[in-house]
């Protein structure tokens, strides 16, 4: 059972409020009780460029439906060839995501503490795919509250590798009750997989459903 930390000393303000913005709030902090409270109102955290902390809330969030993953020919070859494991190496899945010779990489010292710390508290979760040496070469990770899922980050050594872990975690979202799959923008290769938009209303409407959900069963 995932222990629940101290309250957050800050307020967050209303998505609902933001307009156009996907940026809701600056500043705050990266303590566990802060991210859950930020999650569970429908926001996340990612630094702007010059370095400030941002709580994001996209005015178009990208959501995969838990009966709407694509899985193509090839990638059920994969999934039959690499073997995966669920939280093994947490600390491995976020280093590997946040590897700097990646384009885009966003994930900073202070993000890797936090949800290393979400993990050791229960709350944040790795799926690990492995080669048949049992090598971590692919995984993703993100937080469980509820129904719901909130994917933060996915890499990828070897071809396919994120996405066997992508329809891992489906698997185990769709076993155990969870509702809710977010995956913070539509990139095309989300899009590939069955990622749709929906609007921040809407995405607020599902959020508040999954909460009320209990956790699946491997994470209470």
């Amino acid at each position: 059972m995932p222990i629940e930390p101290p309250p957050t000393r800050w307020m967050f303000p209303d998505p609902r409020d933001a307009g156009s913005d996907d940026v809701v709030a600056l500043g705050a902090d990266l303590e566990p009780g802060t991210i859950l409270e930020a999650y569970r109102a429908g926001m996340f955290p990612m630094h702007l460029p010059d370095g400030r902390l941002a709580w994001w809330s996209p005015l178009h969030r990208g959501v995969i439906p838990l009966d709407g993953l694509r899985i193509s020919r090839s990638l059920r070859r994969s999934v039959r060839r690499l073997p995966t494991t669920v939280d093994t190496d947490f600390e491995g899945v976020i280093d590997g995501c946040a590897d700097r010779s990646r384009d885009g990489g966003w994930i900073t010292a202070d993000i890797r503490a936090a949800y290393v710390e979400l993990h050791r508290l229960g709350w944040a979760h790795s799926v690990e795919t492995r080669d048949d040496e049992g090598n971590l070469v692919g995984g993703l990770y993100g937080v469980a509250i509820g129904g719901a899922f909130f994917g933060e980050s996915m890499f990828h050594r070897v071809s396919d590798a994120s996405k066997v872990a992508l329809v891992r975690l489906v698997s185990e979202l769709r076993d155990g009750g969870a509702v809710l799959l977010d995956v913070q923008w539509v990139t095309r290769h989300l899009a590939s997989l069955g990622a749709v938009e929906i609007g921040r209303d809407e995405y607020l409407r599902r959020l508040a459903a999954a909460l009320e959900r209990p956790l699946p069963p491997r994470w209470r």
